[in-house]
């Protein structure tokens, strides 16, 4: 993968990015087929809010989560497990329970935290042992869209050591579409946050490119882990623009290796919310990284 720069952390490592593609792409494959929520039975609106595109024209609400409930909406969210897909980017287990993932007082919360005693995480075919847990979850096979606005209000840990990653992201549906070593097919990373930088915020467009592209990344986004931010992705067949909080962090125009654009990113991307232990020069440390540790997701709206 691209070197992000000198010292700040890699997301994934090579290792772990082969488990990733392979993991996610076996976790599609054995869904069923749905119609996705762009095609058909969109929701009236995302928020009430209504937005207006720069030709004039209305953007249409296509997915809307914002977590009034008491519990995770099962028919817009899939609870993604280390068990089922084998999953994870750090020593955390990804599991389905109330104290890693739920949802009380309009908010979405991810928590990373130590079990009571030492366990087995249960990934297929490579089981390892940890203490720790976490919460993550995806639209895959409920909802994935090409081009459009996502957009996600969130608060990430309040850490200023390292050890916890968080991040918003778009995942390919179709991940070997364009080849199935990474990042043929795409990644989108519309926020990363990595608890050694804790007021920065990186966006990443991953894929291969023809030449050297320098607006793949930013790291001048600035954000303060106390409050809570707007993350948003405005992507079209010719440009992403991601911006926080309505200042734009970066424009790319993409010129993929071996392919006319607006491949790779010409196809429905599912979308990930991740709350994860550090790893690299971010590395989780168990005697200094606070534990638990949650991410609060306001909303998630995604126009088209």
């Amino acid at each position: 993968m691209p070197s992000r720069t000198a010292t700040l952390p890699l997301a994934r490592t090579p290792l772990v990015l082969a488990v990733v593609v392979a993991a996610l792409a076996a976790l599609v494959a054995l869904l069923p087929e749905r119609a996705h929520a762009d095609v058909a039975g969109a929701p009236a609106g995302c928020g009430g809010t209504v937005l207006v595109k720069a030709d004039g024209s209305a953007w249409t609400c296509s997915f809307d989560d914002e977590f009034s409930g008491t519990s995770l909406d099962r028919a817009k969210w899939l609870v993604q497990t280390t068990a089922a897909s084998g999953y994870h980017s750090g020593i955390e287990c990804y599991v389905d329970t109330p104290d890693n993932v739920s949802v009380a007082n309009g908010y979405l919360s991810l928590t990373a935290q130590k079990a009571t005693a030492p366990f087995t995480c249960p990934a297929p075919g490579a089981p390892y042992a940890t203490q720790y847990t976490s919460g993550m979850v995806d639209t895959a096979g409920l909802f994935a869209q090409a081009y459009g606005r996502f957009e996600v209000r969130a608060k990430i840990p309040a850490a200023a050591v390292k050890g916890l990653q968080e991040s918003f992201w778009l995942w390919p549906v179709n991940s070997a579409k364009y080849g199935s070593r990474w990042p043929a097919s795409g990644e989108i990373d519309i926020a990363e946050m990595y608890s050694q930088y804790p007021t920065l915020g990186v966006p990443y467009i991953h894929y291969n490119a023809a030449t050297t592209d320098p607006n793949v990344t930013s790291y001048k986004c600035v954000i303060d882990p106390s409050k809570f931010h707007d993350y948003t992705l405005e992507w079209t067949s010719q440009s992403m623009t991601i911006s926080f909080d309505g200042r734009t962090c970066l424009t790319d125009v993409w010129n993929p290796l071996g392919l006319t654009r607006p491949a790779p990113f010409d196809q429905p991307f599912m979308v990930l919310l991740t709350q994860a232990l550090g790893i690299g020069t971010n590395a989780f440390d168990p005697a200094t990284t606070p534990l638990p540790a949650t991410t609060q997701i306001d909303y998630v709206r995604v126009w088209k």
